[in-house]
């Protein structure tokens, strides 16, 4: 399943905004699961991109993965609840989201985590954001995307099916919800089409990682 999401190609605006969230429409996926998917959220979206990518504190990380210890390949950063956001639109995201999903969430989102694709050698690969809360209940985690697209692929963890595919960039915002983490994974894999990058900022609610 493949949509192709096509924010602004003439995207010139210096001052990031937020546009409206009425627009944002669901997919129903099996076992609970959904996404919500918004082109075009965040207009100004490559000025936000550099200054993100100059601004924040990225750092790299080392983990160990099949008894040797590798480079993760992508750069993070993280804002815990309380911790002022590198852009005063990332607040105003994460408010505005907060409000949105405020009936079916019932609390609000609270950290940030951000990654820098660098390019198309940098990915994550398949995961469910299960650390804590999100292994056991059902929650939310929203993304916005800024830079070159890449794919967002998601796939049920048990029971075969189909993989889904979502391209996103330029300002677009993907929300994960229901029972995403823990029925569903997901990826963004290497690409050898891309050259540019891409920063993703993750809101979550407390206790989910």
């Amino acid at each position: 399943m493949t949509v192709h999401l096509q924010g602004s190609l003439f995207d010139q605006t210096d001052q990031p905004r937020l546009g409206p969230l009425d627009g944002i429409r669901r997919t129903e996926l099996d076992g609970g699961a959904w996404i919500d998917v918004l082109p075009g959220w965040l207009s100004g979206a490559d000025a936000l991109f550099a200054h993100l990518v100059a601004d924040v504190p990225w750092r790299a990380e080392r983990r160990t993965m099949y008894d040797q210890v590798v480079d993760v390949p992508r750069l993070l950063a993280f804002y815990g609840a309380g911790h002022p956001l590198p852009h005063t639109v990332l607040t105003e995201a994460r408010e505005a989201l907060t409000a949105h999903y405020a009936g079916e969430l019932g609390e609000p989102f609270t950290t940030a985590g951000l990654c820098y694709y660098r390019d198309g050698r940098d990915s994550v690969a398949w995961h469910g954001d299960r650390i804590g809360r999100g292994a056991r209940e059902d929650t939310m985690v929203a993304i916005l995307s800024l830079g070159t697209p890449r794919d967002l692929l998601l796939r049920p963890l048990h029971g075969g099916g189909g993989t889904v595919r979502r391209p996103l960039g330029h300002g677009d915002l993907i929300v994960m919800g229901g029972s995403c983490q823990r029925t569903w994974e997901h990826c963004v894999p290497k690409s050898a089409r891309v050259s540019g990058g891409r920063v993703s900022v993750q809101f979550r609610p407390h206790g989910v990682r």
